[in-house]
């Protein structure tokens, strides 16, 4: 709810601060003084357009700043932080600081928790905050979806879970539905994959490339092409380890075995000539392996001539045709392989499962038309008797003769609310045709209407703040006091801020605020050279009699017009308070 409206240089408020609660909350005072400021001030924290002449004369900028009380989960907070600002954790709630700013020149700002944000966010923030009812505002429940919405929520729980099924149902049958399109127009187009995937795979299987093979080729090709000078980099090496002429003494082998004799024959004197031996002995076995492995490297270089050279570079040429093809590796031709063959399953797949989804499809649709005559059923109960109850409303409201038309015509079409259209119409007296609300109906009837609805859905309705603007405009006597009683009724379920000029609506508030005008003549001592400022002010007890005695009677110093304004008060309170 809103805990605190401050309002500056907006109209003829110079600078006021309404502390607003819990329950109705009225806002009275002289014609002129303005009252209406503090509807266009909260049509300005709702993201309205703004209006450089609501500035105050001589004022550079007027603005509003509105403090809200939220629950911490509520989507408002949630969007408000999205948006960069700032919400503080208050007795377990979140408080949230709106505010908008308009120019002199027609400029305009917003601010969500404190953050300078686009208008339009402040807009998204007041469909969940406050609705607005005034002679000029469009009404709350003027789109067919709106009304649907709020004819559901008052079908309730039975409603709702017939409701739930059905749009499980829905999102399945209509992710069908498109799958099932899908595999039909693309038919040809899926079929052409298949084939060019085939053919892809036939050619892989064809060549059978291994893992890595083309790098170990790649090395062995290497490996042929200088064989040459490999062969004879062995032997000379092989050469020098283990000479071929026995006599000659020059090779490694003969050198560490004779180094190794000559410390073996001395060893016994010193035990670190002893170790030298051992570890030269060593020495001559692993030469001696050494040699042996070029041998047999020698041996091979032999037998592997021209003709595994010419192997090697034709396989070599047959994985280099995959990877120009398909990716850069025979690793990563290997893993386009395995995909395709996955995708190709599927594709090759397609008739089957376009019967099962056929057949999933005609399942569905049939369950849900099913489903969508209950759905109309408990909506056409629940709009009988939800007309039934604002027409009553209507009847104390000095609209005896109105009748709300919730009107729940079978479209033939599945949706996902159902296959209904739903619309409101407000039929003003017997025998005149039943229209849209809005239409037909002067501001004062329709805020009326408007006020009986929201009465009737306040139980089931989340939005937790209501305006409404001269919602008692053009009645008085007993329905005054009807409308007043009403909009106690719906403050029990929400905070309701009420513009009036009834002392019989009046009455019913638990915060009563007062708007008074001040005129200051200017230097010639005319007050059209002046100016006009309003002060805003919240009633004490003996206040609100003096200011009720003042719209009774246009006295409020009256005995008779102050005792009437006491009685009113006191008949007010004999009535059920909002909790």
């Amino acid at each position: 709810m809103i805990e605190e409206l401050r309002i500056r240089d907006l109209g003829v408020i110079t600078d006021a601060t309404l502390p607003l609660g819990p329950g109705l909350s009225v806002v009275t005072g002289e014609t002129g003084a303005g009252k209406t400021m503090v509807v266009t001030a909260v049509g300005l924290l709702l993201g309205s357009r703004s209006d450089a002449g609501a500035v105050r004369t001589g004022a550079k900028s007027a603005s509003a700043e509105a403090l809200l009380t939220l629950d911490p989960g509520h989507t408002a907070v949630e969007r408000a932080l999205e948006a960069g600002g700032e919400a503080e954790e208050y007795d377990g709630g979140a408080q949230l600081l709106l505010a908008r700013s308009v120019g002199a020149d027609g400029r305009s700002r917003a601010f969500v928790g404190g953050r300078s944000a686009p208008v339009g966010v402040l807009a998204e923030l007041g469909e969940s905050l406050v609705v607005v009812h005034g002679q000029s505002d469009q009404i709350r429940l003027k789109s067919v979806t709106a009304q649907r919405n709020a004819l559901d929520r008052f079908a309730g729980a039975e409603l709702a879970g017939i409701l739930g099924g059905y749009q499980e149902l829905y999102g399945r049958w209509k992710a069908d539905q498109a799958e099932l399109d899908t595999l039909r127009s693309e038919a040809r187009e899926r079929l052409r994959e298949a084939e060019s995937l085939q053919a892809a795979l036939e050619e892989i299987d064809g060549v059978d490339p291994q893992p890595g093979e083309d790098e170990s080729l790649k090395g062995e090709a290497v490996k042929l092409a200088n064989v040459e000078e490999l062969r004879i980099a062995a032997a000379a090496a092989h050469e020098a380890l283990i000479a071929e002429d026995f006599g000659d003494s020059g090779d490694a082998t003969t050198l560490v075995d004779a180094a190794k004799r000559q410390l073996e024959q001395v060893a016994e004197h010193d035990e670190a000539l002893g170790a030298a031996a051992s570890r030269l002995a060593e020495v001559g076995f692993l030469l001696n392996d050494i040699a042996a492995e070029l041998s047999s490297y020698q041996a091979s270089l032999d037998s592997e001539g021209p003709e595994r050279l010419a192997e090697i570079e034709e396989r070599r040429a047959a994985l280099a045709k995959l990877i120009r093809k398909y990716a850069p590796s025979i690793d990563e031709v290997l893993e386009w392989a395995a995909t395709a063959r996955v995708r190709l399953d599927e594709l090759q797949d397609d008739s089957t499962r376009i019967e099962a989804l056929e057949a999933a499809v005609t399942s569905a649709e049939a369950e849900l038309r099913k489903q969508a005559a209950r759905i109309s059923k408990a909506r056409s109960k629940a709009a009988k008797g939800l007309s039934s109850r604002v027409s009553a409303e209507l009847t104390a409201l000095a609209m005896a003769d109105a009748t709300l038309v919730i009107d729940v015509q079978d479209s033939g079409e599945l949706a996902l609310h159902g296959q209904d259209d739903v619309a409101f119409l407000l039929q003003p007296h017997s025998g005149a045709p039943a229209r849209a609300l809005g239409k037909g109906a002067s501001g004062g009837e329709l805020s009326r209407v408007m006020l009986a609805i929201e009465v009737v859905l306040a139980a089931v309705d989340p939005v937790p703040t209501f305006v409404f603007d001269e919602v008692d405009a053009g009645v008085g006597g007993k329905a005054a006091v009807e409308i007043g009683r009403r909009l106690a009724m719906l403050a029990r379920h929400v905070q309701v801020l009420v513009v009036t000029h009834l002392p019989q609506v009046a009455a019913f508030a638990n915060q009563h605020i007062r708007v008074t005008k001040t005129s200051v003549r200017g230097a010639d001592g005319k007050t059209s050279t002046g100016f006009t400022s309003s002060d805003v002010q919240l009633l004490d007890e003996d206040e609100r009699v003096r200011e009720l005695a003042r719209m009774l009677a246009g006295q409020e110093d009256s005995e008779s017009a102050r005792a009437h304004a006491q009685e009113l008060l006191d008949d007010a309170k004999l009535l059920p308070q909002p909790a």
